[in-house]
């Protein structure tokens, strides 16, 4: 049996909001138990089925599974696992619809629903739509294994990622600026030897806690400086909300979607500064 249809609730929450994000990606995945029947004929098949609404298809290598181990430093990971396949092992397809806007990864262990702001000047459509589609998308795949008898999907972790473009302009214009960007930065010193640094970048954890203050995942934040295809200089900040669902439902899936959003939303809000803030047109009431 297949997980059931989570109830999508349209109402917008009480969180920050911004008339200009700076996000250009948003991702939502679900990994699961490997479908060690399911090979790659039938992510072929799968593609002929979806393939009106994503023509493009490309092969990709697998993602390794991550697991959150909660109550354990987020440093202390398993160590390198070595196997010997008696068969190739089976790609991630990706399937795109033509703009590249709209993409599916789809591997033995995960299903992933990406939307990208391609082309650069369209505007986010939302949280509330990405999750109806990849609940769409979602279901249809879950019906198609069903149908060829390749296993029933078990969630164990879910992600939601959001990547942000924060370009160089007004209010900052070098590496060494971040204090005007990110309020977790001081650039004080406790002598005058150093001076503004020409690079900075940071990674940064946090615990991820529900109403009953129970740890059930981690929020990941990351920046790190790059230069965009015209030359200008960006931060490119990535935050992730990963756990463990606390059903193995679609519920259950949907419930960690909306905390993890929750968490970056109000995480990524609360990492930079009011000046940004206003730059990206906050309107909510604080």
């Amino acid at each position: 049996m297949g997980l059931e249809s989570p109830s999508l609730n349209t109402a917008r929450p009480a969180l920050p909001d911004f008339l200009r994000p700076p996000v250009v990606e948003v991702t939502l995945s679900v990994q699961y138990g490997a479908l060690v029947e399911l090979r790659t004929p039938h992510l072929g098949l799968f593609w002929e089925k979806i393939r009106t609404k994503f023509p493009v298809v490309q092969e990709q290598q697998p993602i390794a599974p991550v697991i959150e181990v909660l109550g354990l430093p987020p440093d202390q990971e398993a160590g390198m696992r070595v196997e010997l396949l008696k068969v190739p092992p089976v790609p991630r397809c990706w399937f795109m619809n033509n703009e590249g806007s709209e993409l599916l990864q789809v591997q033995q262990d995960r299903f992933i629903s990406n939307w990208r702001k391609t082309p650069p000047g369209v505007d986010y459509p939302r949280y509330e739509h990405v999750r109806e589609v990849f609940f769409d998308n979602f279901r249809f795949y879950e019906e198609f294994l069903g149908r060829e008898r390749l296993g029933e999907i078990i969630p164990n972790q879910c992600e939601v990622t959001y990547v942000n473009h924060i370009h160089a302009g007004e209010i900052w214009s070098k590496p060494g600026q971040l204090g005007k960007v990110f309020t977790v930065w001081a650039p004080t010193y406790s002598d005058e030897f150093l001076s503004e640094p020409e690079d900075v970048r940071f990674v940064i954890r946090y615990a991820i806690t529900d109403d009953n203050a129970d740890m059930v995942g981690r929020l990941h934040i990351s920046l790190e400086p790059k230069y965009s295809t015209d030359g200008n200089l960006v931060f490119v900040m990535v935050l992730t909300a990963r756990g463990k669902p606390s059903a193995s439902s679609a519920q259950g899936i949907r419930d960690f979607f909306d905390l993890g959003r929750k968490w970056i939303v109000r995480g990524f809000t609360s990492i930079t500064t009011q000046q940004m803030h206003d730059l990206w047109g906050r309107h909510d009431r604080r």
